[in-house]
């Protein structure tokens, strides 16, 4: 092991320890309640390259934009091809601030970002994710007056069974933030879901697509049978469920989005779909009624792109990272079979099952 991955490993171990209490005191500040509170210029922070957290970001956003009239937003995340990609046609994103992923080996551009932060004037920073020790530093840094680090206290009493949610805690800690400081926020209104913000033609792109794969009228769902890591199924598993689902959906087509690696867990027997654009896949998706994957960056695309989605955890919490806009649903399966799952699948869309 080189000396940088070294470092980097023993960087990973401490910072937690060492940021852990950042942000603890910063209600202690004192709020003038009379004086108007103006925010314009808001930093998000998610130091963060992968497709499902960029996408898990996308209801904060979302939540900030309609809290604060003609805001401005700055984004931190690590360095890749994919945030300008999944943030696209968020307008309301001034300026994109990109980490170098191996901060040992871009030192003078990590900390030229970091400065370039603190030189900044905000008027509200968010840590995007309460467990971030690069998040919680760089909110310390940051130049503004208010400031949300992570998990509240008072989250501990918050009678929220979804608070732990990746997507939904920062909402919460937002809508909660703002009521300590006196401000409007919309604790009364419904979450916002994952979104992609796909263009029109974007979605007829995507049909056109879909149609040279099925080549008929009917509904289609589309599946995806890859995920890194432990989260990832076996061919075994793939192919019990995939022939049990051909049966329970008999009037659908059934197709297999691809993934970046042109794999198939269930050895090409469905048509499938490839491409290497984001958007592209999301929508193609978002022409289907149905999606069905493990946890993954392509399982949470198909929920921004507003297709219901079915997503399988095995490994992963589906209470921090389960899909929930659209009528979706998470799914623990261990301990169940491809019947017992699609049964459940089946349960929530009788209408496909039916035909109708």
């Amino acid at each position: 092991m080189g000396l940088l991955k070294i470092l980097n490993e023993y960087r990973k171990h401490l910072m937690p320890k060492l940021t852990k209490s950042i942000g603890d005191n910063h209600f202690e500040k004192k709020v003038d309640l009379s004086k108007k509170i103006e925010i314009k210029r808001v930093l998000i922070s998610r130091p963060n390259q992968r497709l499902g957290n960029l996408l898990l970001t996308t209801p904060l956003l979302q939540e900030v934009i309609n809290t604060f009239p003609d805001v401005k937003i700055d984004i931190i995340v690590k360095g890749g091809y994919l945030p300008p990609i999944v943030f696209k046609n968020y307008s309301a994103i001034d300026k994109i601030i990109v980490l170098p992923r191996k901060p040992f080996k871009a030192l003078i551009k990590y900390v030229r970002v970091w400065l370039s932060v603190r030189n900044k004037k905000y008027d509200l920073v968010i840590n995007a994710v309460k467990g971030s020790s690069s998040g919680r530093l760089l909110t310390k840094m940051a130049n503004a007056y208010y400031k949300i680090f992570g998990e509240f206290e008072a989250e501990k009493q918050m009678k929220l069974e979804d608070r732990i949610h990746i997507a939904k805690n920062p909402i919460y800690n937002l809508r909660h933030y703002l009521s300590r400081i006196a401000y409007k926020n919309n604790k009364h209104f419904k979450l916002p879901g994952l979104d992609l913000k796909l263009e029109a033609h974007e979605i007829a792109h995507g049909k056109k697509e879909l149609e040279t794969i099925v080549k008929n009228n009917k509904a289609t769902i589309a599946i995806f049978t890859y995920a890194t890591g432990e989260k990832c199924y076996s061919k075994t598993w793939w192919l019990d469920f995939y022939e049990h689902l051909k049966k329970e959906y008999k009037n659908f087509n059934i197709i297999e989005v691809l993934p970046m690696e042109n794999v198939s867990q269930i050895n090409f027997k469905a048509p499938a779909f490839y491409s290497k654009d984001i958007r592209e896949i999301g929508a193609l998706i978002a022409n289907t009624i149905l999606f069905i994957g493990a946890d993954s960056g392509i399982m949470h695309l198909a929920s921004a792109s507003q297709t219901q989605t079915i997503g399988l955890f095995s490994c992963t919490d589906p209470l921090n990272y389960g899909v929930y806009n659209n009528e979706s649903i998470s799914i623990q399966t261990n301990g169940l079979n491809s019947k017992q799952i699609i049964e459940k699948i089946s349960i929530k869309n009788l209408h496909l099952v039916e035909g109708v």
